[in-house]
């Protein structure tokens, strides 16, 4: 089953942004926990996740993303900055629980001058400290585009932070189109060969996720600006070639393209025209 959805404002809660999925002909959705550039969540309703579920259930709904805050830097120099992360992402498992056996994506991180190793390190001391055993959401770090001092546009970062979590299997990737092709990672030519270098320094059992989006600039560009399907530097054909694949075909697709809900329809429509199903 080809699982594909956009991210959806939480306005109106759980149930709501179900609906919204479904009008915009998405089996999948995802939202930010709380307000991207805030700290604030608001209260869950047990009805309202209950509801949701039932929705999904009658729905043949895949697995859903909840997105963490911009806003948290789990290794910045500041350690207050550091330990607003961690809260934050603690409580944002404790949320998720309402929904149990979905996702839960966050952006490793800039290390703000004190080196990638340095900023590895508290990363992964993050994830030890707030990961769970009897936890029923896995935590995917995101590829990230490599502006300024972000961490993780290099695979081989990922994996070292994966090295040094505790509960690992707790722990995946998402992969993002516009990220790993602003990384330098050639998707639009050599897919096949980026996917095997995945699987060799990562393990593509760690995949969970991906965020299609085209680019607003070439690869190798470092400058993480999405652009609609097709009209970016990544390409209609590159997209087929993605969510057609025998090694991603199977994984949730969540577009964060710069659209409105009409956009997002026209968006999975051509997508779903562009499948091949067995």
């Amino acid at each position: 089953m080809f699982t594909i959805g956009c991210h959806l404002s939480s306005s109106g809660g759980f149930l709501a942004m179900g609906e919204r999925a479904l009008q915009v002909g998405a089996n999948t959705f995802q939202f930010f926990t709380r307000n991207p550039r805030g700290s604030r969540a608001k209260p869950i309703d047990p009805s309202d996740a209950e509801a949701l579920a039932a929705l999904m259930k009658e729905n043949r709904f895949g697995t859903i993303l909840a997105h963490a805050p911009y806003t948290i830097n789990p290794c910045s120099k500041t350690g207050r900055t550091r330990e607003f992360a961690r809260e934050t992402m603690a409580d944002d498992l404790a949320r998720m629980e309402y929904l149990p056996g979905n996702l839960y994506n966050f952006h490793p991180g800039s290390h703000t001058g004190q080196g990638t190793g340095a900023g590895i390190e508290e990363i992964a001391d993050t994830l030890n400290q707030i990961l769970r055993e009897d936890q029923h959401t896995t935590v995917l770090l995101e590829t990230m585009a490599g502006k300024g001092t972000e961490i993780g546009s290099r695979f081989e970062e990922l994996a070292a932070i994966i090295d040094r979590v505790q509960l690992k299997d707790h722990v995946g990737v998402c992969l993002d189109t516009c990220h790993v092709s602003d990384a330098g990672y050639d998707i639009i030519h050599h897919l096949d060969d980026v996917l095997d270098e995945f699987d060799g320094v990562i393990g593509l059992d760690r995949l969970k996720a991906l965020h299609l989006n085209d680019s607003k600039n070439p690869p190798g560009s470092h400058k993480d600006r999405h652009e609609k399907i097709g009209k970016g530097a990544i390409g209609l054909d590159a997209f087929r070639r993605i969510i057609n694949h025998e090694k991603l075909k199977d994984l949730p697709c969540f577009l964060e393209t710069p659209n409105e809900l009409s956009g997002y329809a026209e968006e999975i429509r051509l997508l779903r025209s562009m499948r091949e199903e067995n």
